[in-house]
């Protein structure tokens, strides 16, 4: 009954935030990732998606709604939107639109939108305000010298946080002397402050199903979004798999990537494994002192 009655009363936010009336007939579970939980509340022809996590990860959440809105802004890629967020039952919520992501696979179509996701630009690196990479705090503060970002809202927190957590010091030492030797890495190279997705991991993105108009266009979702390098999500994609060869094809065909990205993908998948380091512990701490040991023999020659 804890359950019926929390719906209920999200139900009643859905029918405010949408001026008609909902009153939840049916729910059922889906997935929300390995943070929040996901369900489906339904009346009638009628679905929306929301998330549920404790009543404290509201700001996370409000976060993640600010971030699509962004996203949706560029006109690019198609994202769920953000219905409203607040809290009920002692918990926080997120209603997002419902849409059903078992479509036909379009990988072309995902990397022609990524690129043209990309080509939205801001006059500075970062975001007004900053947000979450899972339930860490992501520093956004705006900056004009992108290696200076990545070392003070990227790298630098993570190192802190993994120092509190009891990391080695072969990882803070070794963090510690990549910050030093970060800009090596962009002589002759400076991005364009491009809009990223943010964690485009392939848990992250579908296709929307034949039963819905437009089958097959791509959706992105769970972002953690702010303007920066457009390597930097693309790295993602091959951090942890799930991305076709026809979606890089793609997304090249319209912007090819520098020929230091293949360096630079390290730097900007450090970030993802100290902070799964931070987040889950195990393997991560080797992993991100692997790929520090391998850009340091970069630039020190």
């Amino acid at each position: 009954m804890v359950g019926v009655h929390l719906y209920e009363q999200i139900g009643e936010r859905i029918g405010e935030a949408t001026g008609q009336p909902f009153r939840p007939r049916h729910s059922f579970s889906r997935g929300g990732g390995c943070i929040s939980e996901g369900i489906v509340l339904e009346e009638g022809a009628r679905r929306y998606f929301v998330k549920l996590n404790a009543a404290g990860r509201l700001p996370m959440f409000a976060a993640e709604a600010e971030g699509l809105r962004e996203l949706a802004s560029a006109r690019a890629l198609r994202v769920p939107e953000p219905i409203v967020y607040g809290e009920a039952g002692g918990q926080s919520f997120l209603v997002l639109e419902y849409l059903n992501l078992e479509g036909p696979d379009r990988p072309d179509r995902l990397g022609e939108g990524l690129a043209a996701l990309h080509s939205h630009a801001a006059g500075q690196y970062g975001l007004a305000r900053d947000n979450f990479i899972g339930t860490s705090v992501q520093h956004n503060t705006p900056s004009g010298d992108w290696p200076g970002f990545w070392i003070h809202c990227r790298l630098e927190p993570q190192l802190e946080m993994a120092a509190r957590s009891g990391a080695g010091c072969d990882l803070l030492d070794l963090g510690e002397a990549l910050m030093t030797w970060l800009p090596a890495f962009f002589t002759d190279y400076r991005p364009v402050p491009s809009l990223l997705h943010g964690d485009l991991w392939g848990g992250n993105y579908g296709y929307v199903s034949d039963g819905d108009a437009g089958a097959g266009e791509p959706v992105v979702f769970d972002p953690a979004v702010y303007y920066g390098d457009r390597e930097a999500d693309i790295a993602m994609t091959e951090l942890f798999g799930g991305f076709p060869l026809r979606f890089r094809h793609a997304y090249e065909a319209i912007w090819p990537l520098d020929p230091g990205y293949g360096v630079r993908r390290q730097l900007y998948n450090l970030y993802h494994v100290l902070n799964h380091f931070n987040l889950f512990g195990g393997g991560y701490a080797e992993q991100a002192n692997r790929i520090m040991r391998r850009l340091l023999s970069e630039v020190r020659g």
